[in-house]
């Protein structure tokens, strides 16, 4: 207490009793791509004319100034006196060098150069880069390219930003079985990442991982590719060995088709898949609405078609398991769907929104109440915590998240003597109950009409 010896006015301040719980971002999402070492794109810049050497009358071996040199065979040229001429090229892995050999031996000081295009080389597989735009990820990860699974990846973040997206954290491996754990516990220790993705991956043992980390980190949910397309789409309903659906989660959205989208290296429409996109889907759906609102009728930009077709009796039999299906409709690639994997049987979580709203709330929560622990366990702590968090979910209810006429049809805060009894108190727990009203989407949206009796 501070000591008053004279008269007059003191002003102090006093820590306020309100401890105001900011909602964590939810539209952050952690993208794994299977990216080789090297990687074969035509918008890499060429190099021209870099000098290698002067001939001195031998078939020598002369060493270019980079290390190694990979490069499509089709774009080596090594020209002696600015004149093409045969020529090999080899990396030395000892000696860390790149050596051009001759067929026919280039006359003495005659000026040697090359042109080519090298392959672009990757940041290390497993360290994770976080992207705010797609050009920051080239610089790690390269461009389009002619490697089909690490094209999928540079369409996946392509399709992220541009259906908007703002910031996303990449990592790449070179075999998915083998590097699956080590880019997922990369993953585990940044708290950002809200959504997993691992664009083009159909492998059930690499989706139960991905499921399986969200599940342990507790504020995650992950966006699955289903298959490009499927002849017979009764597999798409039934798990492994009978069919391809993974297996039935709360913490995971499934898509099918693919989309068809522009590829600049063909020239033309190439079919994707879509888990990127949607990524960007949820993001904007996120900043626009909120978390509370299903990513689901909305269009798909970058989309030019579907690589199969589904008819509105084709998505009867998919949409109850929770296949969300992507169809074109009045001429726009929508998103016709909104379950997490296996539909109906997750009951009160079978929609996206509401298990990615009761994630936001979890994770808003933990992290706005950390100021908790090791307070005194008393009847005014239970009182500040009741009134944070009443506070924080009034908001949540006032953004249309939750049900309710009032902050009391939508959500109770429970946090008193009769569930903090001695025996909790004396383990060092402090209990408080929640429950809150999320809203459900319209999926089935019913118009019954008859005709009126004429009156006149």
């Amino acid at each position: 207490m501070p000591q008053y010896l004279s008269p007059g006015v003191y002003v102090e301040e006093v820590p306020s009793a309100v401890k105001a719980i900011a909602g964590v971002s939810t539209s952050i999402p952690g993208f794994i791509g299977i990216v080789p070492d090297e990687v074969n794109s035509p918008f890499v810049d060429v190099v021209i004319d870099e000098p290698v050497g002067k001939g001195d009358g031998t078939k020598k071996v002369f060493n270019l100034s980079r290390y190694p040199v990979v490069t499509d065979a089709d774009t080596f040229k090594i020209k002696v006196k600015g004149n093409p001429t045969e020529a090999t090229l080899s990396n030395d892995e000892t000696k860390k060098v790149s050596q051009v050999t001759f067929a026919a031996a280039p006359a003495n000081e005659d000026a040697i150069t090359a042109d080519y295009r090298p392959f672009f080389l990757p940041i290390e597989a497993g360290v994770v880069k976080l992207c705010t735009n797609f050009s920051q990820f080239k610089q790690f990860f390269g461009d389009f390219s002619q490697d089909t699974k690490h094209n999928y990846l540079v369409h996946a973040v392509y399709g992220f930003f541009n259906n908007g997206g703002s910031s996303c954290y990449v990592v790449r491996i070179k075999d998915a079985k083998t590097e699956i754990d080590k880019a997922l516990n990369a993953f585990a220790t940044i708290d950002p990442i809200s959504l997993v993705a691992i664009p083009g991956n159909t492998d059930d043992a690499i989706r139960d991982k991905v499921v399986a980390h969200c599940k342990a980190t507790s504020d995650r949910f992950a966006i699955l590719d289903g298959p490009s397309t499927a002849d017979d789409l009764t597999t798409l309903t039934k798990i492994p060995n009978s069919g391809v659906m993974p297996k039935r989660t709360d913490l995971a959205a499934w898509y099918f088709p693919w989309i068809k989208v522009f590829d600049p290296i063909i020239n033309g429409s190439l079919a994707v898949p879509p888990s990127g996109h949607l990524a960007g889907v949820y993001a904007r759906v996120d900043n626009e609405r909120g978390v509370f609102k299903a990513p689901a009728n909305e269009v798909i930009f970058g989309a030019q078609d579907v690589s199969q077709p589904l008819s509105k009796a084709d998505q009867d039999n998919l949409n109850p398991k929770g296949v969300n299906c992507i169809r074109v409709l009045n001429g726009n690639i929508l998103v016709w769907g909104a379950r997490t994997v296996g539909g109906d049987d997750n009951a009160d979580l079978k929609y996206i929104n509401v298990r990615r709203t009761l994630l936001f709330l979890r994770e808003s929560i933990d992290e706005g109440t950390q100021w908790v622990v090791f307070e005194p366990n008393t009847p005014a702590l239970w009182q500040q915590i009741t009134r944070n968090v009443s506070a924080f979910l009034t908001n949540v209810w006032r953004s249309g998240a939750l049900f309710g006429n009032t902050p009391q049809e939508a959500f109770y805060v429970k946090c008193d003597a009769e569930n903090n009894p001695p025996e909790l108190r004396e383990l060092g727990q402090v209990v408080t109950e929640i429950g809150v009203a999320i809203v459900r989407p319209a999926e089935f949206v019913i118009f019954r009409i008859s005709q009126m009796a004429q009156t006149s």
